[in-house]
């Protein structure tokens, strides 16, 4: 079963804080408020540093089943439901549903959005690894097990052939329990480049959390469902 491994004190930094300067266009701080950037025109990531993240042991992760729901915005009893059928430990599935609950009604009061769409998926596979700007207004991503979503500046992402590999070096990543709004092609005509990290033979597992604006006519998911659209990148 999974176990709550505790919440995390001090996160070790990720690479890009320690390494390489942020470029303009994004914005971090270490309250929920810096979410609130991603309105600006220039903004195109945003990124909430959390110290009290909800920290996940991986070691039963294959025990449970990927979450997709479409609820209104604060409905935390949907999500509470939706860990339970998974097969989430009671104690994390109470954990885990707090918190997805706070994000999804910062995520729709910011957005001003009365539905929101909500996976999260247990990641072992390279799937969505190719750098890319998702068809969307704006998504968030948080990463509670394994390594976060890996983005690119503007500048990187404009110098990047198609296809083509970046140096290593201007790859920078989201850690993880951070908390990213990821600004989208149908938002801004400079979406944030990014992709899942590769992790095929690393051993390592992630558990994402990715939520999107709900569409009008999207019915809601069941758990362990497939999806009711593509996956989305993470």
């Amino acid at each position: 079963m999974l176990q709550i491994a505790g919440l995390n004190p001090s996160p070790p930094p990720a690479p890009f804080l320690a390494d390489l300067a942020w470029p303009g266009h994004a914005r971090i701080a270490a309250r929920g408020q810096a979410l609130d950037a991603i309105l600006a025109d220039p903004v195109n990531l945003a990124v909430w540093q959390r110290s009290d993240a909800p920290v996940i042991d991986v070691g039963g992760l294959d025990t449970v089943e990927d979450i997709a729901v479409v609820v209104p915005a604060g409905a935390g009893a949907a999500i509470s439901d939706a860990l339970a059928a998974a097969g989430y430990d009671d104690a994390l599935a109470v954990l885990l549903a707090h918190d997805i609950g706070e994000l999804a009604g910062r995520f729709a009061a910011l957005l001003r959005i009365e539905r929101v769409a909500i996976r999260l998926e247990v990641v072992e596979t390279d799937a969505c690894r190719r750098f890319h700007a998702d068809y969307v207004a704006v998504r968030l991503i948080c990463t509670y097990a394994g390594p976060g979503t890996q983005w690119l500046a503007n500048d990187d992402a404009a110098a990047l052939a198609p296809g083509a590999e970046p140096p290593a070096a201007t790859i920078r990543s989201i850690a993880t329990g951070d908390v990213a709004l990821f600004k989208g092609r149908d938002r801004s005509d400079t979406p944030i480049v990014h992709r899942s990290p590769p992790i095929v033979g690393t051993g390592a597992r992630r558990l994402v959390l990715v939520i999107d604006p709900a569409r009008p006519d999207q019915p809601a998911a069941a758990t362990g469902s497939a999806s009711t659209d593509a996956k989305p990148a993470r």
